[in-house]
């Protein structure tokens, strides 16, 4: 008898596995989209320098090793104040100029004309996507 319900716990694990595995392949990857949305001109495909790199004053920084100058660890809260505008960046222009936080308010204004929303977490939400996925590209 236990063989049997061995047997079928491992069916309905594989089953689901399959389920799954299908299910995650449809996903749609959020960061990866607002990174090629809004980053990939500059910082490029491999995060590393995009087709725009040769018109900036300033080189873009080779996003993929982010943790490894930070002693291994992802430096979330600078990577956050940057993309919001917080924390300058020279190449990313004035405070003024509408850095993602802003640009993502604005576009979350355009796209809830008529729904109640929280503009803030819209905002945020946005940017610790792009976030995790830099993340997730970070040299081993």
């Amino acid at each position: 008898m236990k063989m049997f319900k061995l047997i079928g716990a491992s069916a309905v694990m594989v089953a689901a596995t399959g389920v799954t595995t299908a299910v995650a392949a449809d996903k749609v990857d959020l960061g990866k989209r607002e990174y090629e949305s809004n980053c990939i001109a500059c910082h490029g495909k491999d995060l590393k320098g995009g087709a725009y790199v040769d018109f900036l004053k300033v080189s873009p920084p080779d996003l993929t090793l982010l943790s490894k100058k930070n002693g291994g660890v992802f430096p979330l809260e600078r990577v956050y104040a940057v993309i919001d505008g917080r924390q300058e960046v020279k190449a990313h222009g004035p405070r003024d100029m509408p850095i993602w936080g802003r640009d993502y308010q604005i576009k979350a204004g355009e796209y809830y004309v008529d729904m109640n929303y929280d503009p803030d977490a819209f905002v945020r939400g946005r940017i610790f996507a792009l976030i995790d996925y830099l993340n997730r590209m970070q040299a081993k």
